[in-house]
């Protein structure tokens, strides 16, 4: 029976990955732009980021969650990168060969994949809840389990933010394949995207605070 913890950990990561977020809009416009190798870098790096981030939400439990709530300000400074950087993409002109080159040699795939993993306290908190489920469903979880039961969970944890973001990079091919240029737009919808999110973060904010 402790292969079940291999499976809460999987199937609690895939749910966590699935909405869209930096890591997956991060993977798809890198497949796009360059190809499912370089956008497997970022999976990869975003894999450890949410073992990281599970890790600490079990630890620190209802602690991380009023913590973030407290600290309103480090929400808010997210929400306003995200809505930047989504302003900047979408009014930036396409770049020259060249240009593009440069750019891929001085970005890290696996920095890229790891800090849009780890700078997502939406997550953690998801972490918080999720482990506030498991362990109200007869699976206790915490630090002091065995060696193999954590190993287990946060074995599942890294293959189902992998897999998930794997399946984002598929759809993506899908995509590439069946459209013209996709290259032109791309800046566009990654930019679209990001301001959505980080509007949605900010309306939540306020909301909660009114």
């Amino acid at each position: 029976m402790i292969i079940i913890y291999f499976i809460v950990g999987l199937l609690a990561a895939i749910v966590g990955a699935l909405p869209l977020g930096a890591s997956n809009i991060a993977v798809i416009n890198t497949t796009l732009k360059q190809n499912a190798k370089q956008a497997f870098k970022i999976a990869f790096a975003a894999g450890v980021a949410e073992v990281l981030l599970s890790f600490y939400a079990l630890h620190c439990n209802m602690v991380a969650r009023d913590f973030f709530n407290e600290h309103l300000w480090i929400q808010i400074v997210i929400s306003v990168l995200l809505i930047s950087i989504g302003l900047v993409l979408f009014f930036k002109k396409q770049q020259t060969q060249e240009k593009t080159r440069k750019n891929k040699l001085a970005k890290s795939k696996y920095a890229t994949g790891f800090l849009t993993g780890i700078l997502n306290p939406p997550v953690l908190i998801y972490w918080v809840v999720a482990f506030s489920i498991i362990n109200n469903n007869d699976i206790m979880l915490s630090l002091e389990s065995s060696l193999s039961v954590l190993f287990l969970f946060f074995f599942g944890v890294y293959l189902g933010k992998l897999l998930t973001l794997y399946l984002y990079s598929k759809f993506s091919i899908l995509i590439k394949h069946k459209f013209q240029n996709i290259n032109l737009i791309i800046n566009k919808v990654t930019g679209v995207l990001l301001i959505v999110i980080g509007l949605v973060q900010a309306i939540k904010l306020y909301a909660f605070n009114n």
